[in-house]
């Protein structure tokens, strides 16, 4: 039934509880864990001034590190895994991945470390995705 299962990361706390979730989903249909993380180019725009670079530099690393801690726990449960780092908007590269790698599922949690997307006039990461996504959304409390 599932292939292929996309955990969105961000590296906070609220991943890992999604993840648990997305193992147990993946070792149950024997599914390819994605786990993807956006650098999200709206921070990178804030910072346009002479720190850009190193913003940039500093939240891919975070993003490496993110998908890195993903990888190893779906290896360690048995599982393939497949990662990624893409720059963009978060809910718009999730979205995109999802139909451009035959995503089955996405499984996440609907509250992330970005203080921006805690303004409740933009809405979460999770809320856009599950509203568009061609795919089941997971969100994971």
């Amino acid at each position: 039934m599932y292939d292929a299962v996309l955990v969105p990361t961000d590296g906070s706390d609220a991943v890992d509880r999604a993840l648990d979730h997305a193992l147990r989903l993946a070792s149950d249909h024997d599914a390819t864990v994605h786990a993807l993380y956006v650098v999200d180019r709206r921070i990178a725009t804030a910072n346009s001034g002479d720190l850009h670079d190193e913003v940039v530099a500093d939240l891919e690393t975070q993003g490496a590190d993110a998908v890195e801690a993903v990888r190893k726990r779906a290896e360690s449960a048995g599982l393939d895994a497949v990662t990624d780092v893409r720059h963009g908007t978060p809910d718009k590269e999730i979205v995109a991945y999802a139909d451009e790698e035959a995503i089955d599922v996405i499984v996440m949690a609907p509250e992330g470390k970005s203080p921006r997307e805690r303004i409740r006039a933009l809405g979460s990461v999770s809320d856009r995705v599950a509203d568009d996504a061609g795919v089941p959304v997971f969100l994971i409390k």
